[in-house]
Order: C-alpha cells, then structure tokens, then sequence
C-alpha cells in the first residue's frame, strides 16, 4: 500500500508523529528539568519515566520506520511500528494525564503501554531473525 510516491500512508504518518513526539519529550524535559521543579518529587519522578520511555521508544520507532522505507516494509514490521506507537500514548500519555489532571482511573491503561513497547520490541525481534 503506497502512495504515489512510493511510501507507505502508514509510515508517513508514524513519521509526522516521531517528529511531534520527539520534539515534545525534548521540551517537556527542558520544561521539567527548569519549571517543573515546583512538583512533588513523585511526580516528578512519575514524569521523568514518561518523558524518558517517550523520548527512547520514539526513536525506536524512527528507527524501526527507517527499517522499513529501506527495505519493503513487512506486515511484521508495520505492526511493530503500530505497537511503538500505541505504547507511547497509553504509556507515557496516560502519566501525563494522570499527573496534570489528577485523573487516576486513565492509569488503568499505562500497563497496556508498557506492554504495547514490550511487544513491540518483541516483533522487532522476530523480524531480525527473519531477515538474517
């Protein structure tokens, strides 16, 4: 499924949101680092994980999205870049949620993110040993 162009509608737009992830992670850590100091040291510590986990599986993701414009992008692959995707919403989008908001019940759903990563990495891994 490609566009004129020849890449994927998919991974155009996974790499649109790389792009807007990478650059939040990198100014919510400076904003953190500075501003946030007013915050209990439990959320700032409940944040620092979410900025953290968000700004390495989003280049996971990048780099899992070059691997597949330069190679034909599998079915395996694409639903590992997917997995990296909706792991860093449910994951780190529900702590900022959570934190911000004082809205608890939304932390019910970190747990899938992290399992959303996790398995995300597992098809990556599997996609290696495919491809050896």
């Amino acid at each position: 499924m490609r566009n004129s162009q020849g890449t994927n509608p998919l991974v155009k737009l996974l790499m649109i949101f790389v792009g807007i992830s990478g650059c939040f992670s990198v100014l919510f850590g400076a904003w953190l680092a500075h501003g946030g100091q007013t915050l209990s040291v439990t959320a700032q510590s409940s944040l620092q994980t979410a900025q953290q986990y968000q700004l390495i599986h989003t280049l996971a993701l990048l780099a899992s999205l070059v691997w597949a414009m330069n190679k034909s992008a599998t079915k395996l692959l694409l639903v590992a870049c997917i997995s990296f995707f909706i792991g860093i919403l449910c994951f780190s989008g529900t702590i900022y949620i959570k934190t911000f908001f004082d809205f608890a019940i939304i932390g019910k759903v970190t747990p899938l993110g992290g399992l959303m990563l996790a398995f995300a990495w597992f098809l990556l891994s599997i996609e290696g040993i495919k491809n050896i």
